[in-house]
């Protein structure tokens, strides 16, 4: 088998090796289209579908479906800090079943049920992992595979290096996707060549002509350094790859000693980050329809230092497989 013919893409019935990752507010659906288009796979954010592009549900599926018949995914983030945005996040997947999609991205919680739910559909889920303890959980609900979440992730990032965490969660025998510093052709082909089935990338898809992120944002990632990236927990109270702008210098990246208190306590964790995360999901809402500032927080992943310019995302992954071929 060549580098491009993984569990990945025979479990998917997709060309190559790629995964969109899910973003809010950044996947549009013209983006996740594209990269389904394009050989490899997007997947929907149900949030950036339904309170940034203000879609039903189901009609934002179907947006997606007719500018591709390519398979795509979903993301299913599991946060427990309200009971009403599981419950809706439990219609959008019975939705997602009822429109053909069979791949599933979990992330943040347990994902049995997830598991448990797309069963008999032939469903297939993958679940984010930062380190060792949560690859355990995920493998012990039943997962198809896991998404390492290492340290050169944008968003929501990990701690570990590309090949150390790879190393960590190799034994559980399931495949594994790389997340994070997949910026270049040159770091695709290496992440295939050390044993990972495939990647997700994130930072490098908001630099298209697809995606409908404001103009700011796409330059700000393409005038990046990898020494520019550095995690904050003040976005969402747990570690978030934001870009070093004078305003992130000037605050700082560490929350209050209050929020961190009631961040670290187990009853009151997750009602302090659903707090965060309410009212930064409200800013970057307003920053995609009203551009942004350089007091706006600019989320991206160490995998800018391969960012030189904004252009498609076929002509992205054509150069990518092009390398893996060579």
């Amino acid at each position: 088998m060549s580098l491009l013919e993984t569990t990945l893409t025979a479990s998917l019935g997709i060309r190559y090796p790629i995964i969109g990752g899910a973003m809010f507010p950044c996947s549009n659906p013209e983006l996740v289209a594209a990269v389904s288009e394009a050989g490899g796979i997007g997947i929907l954010q149900p949030l950036t579908l339904v309170h940034v592009h203000e879609l039903d549900f189901r009609e934002g599926v179907r947006r997606i479906k007719s500018l591709t018949d390519k398979p795509i995914g979903m993301n299913v983030l599991t946060e427990k800090s309200a009971a009403r945005y599981l419950e809706r996040m439990s219609e959008w997947l019975d939705i997602a079943l009822d429109e053909g999609i069979r791949f599933f991205v979990s992330s943040l919680g347990n994902p049995r049920w997830i598991v448990d739910r797309v069963a008999s559909a032939g469903g297939i889920v993958y679940h984010d992992v930062t380190e060792r303890k949560w690859a355990q959980k995920a493998a012990e609900a039943g997962v198809h595979g896991l998404i390492a979440v290492n340290d050169h992730a944008g968003g929501h990032t990990g701690s570990r290096s590309p090949e150390d965490l790879l190393a960590e969660i190799a034994d559980f025998d399931l495949p594994v996707v790389c997340a994070g510093g997949i910026g270049d052709a040159n770091s695709f082909r290496h992440a295939l060549e050390i044993g990972y089935v495939g990647v997700q990338m994130g930072t490098r898809l908001i630099a298209t002509e697809e995606c409908t992120s404001p103009e700011e944002y796409k330059s700000a990632i393409v005038a990046a350094e990898e020494s520019d990236i550095v995690a904050t927990n003040r976005i969402t109270g747990v570690p978030v790859s934001v870009i070093r702008t004078p305003h992130v210098a000037q605050i700082g990246t560490e929350a209050g000693p209050i929020a961190r208190r009631l961040l670290a306590h187990p009853r009151t964790k997750h009602w302090m980050r659903g707090i965060y995360m309410f009212r930064f999901g409200r800013k970057l809402k307003d920053n995609m329809a009203h551009g942004m500032s350089h007091r706006d927080y600019y989320l991206a992943g160490r995998s800018v230092a391969g960012v030189e310019e904004i252009e498609s995302v076929k002509k992205i992954v054509d150069r990518f497989v092009k390398a893996a071929r060579e």
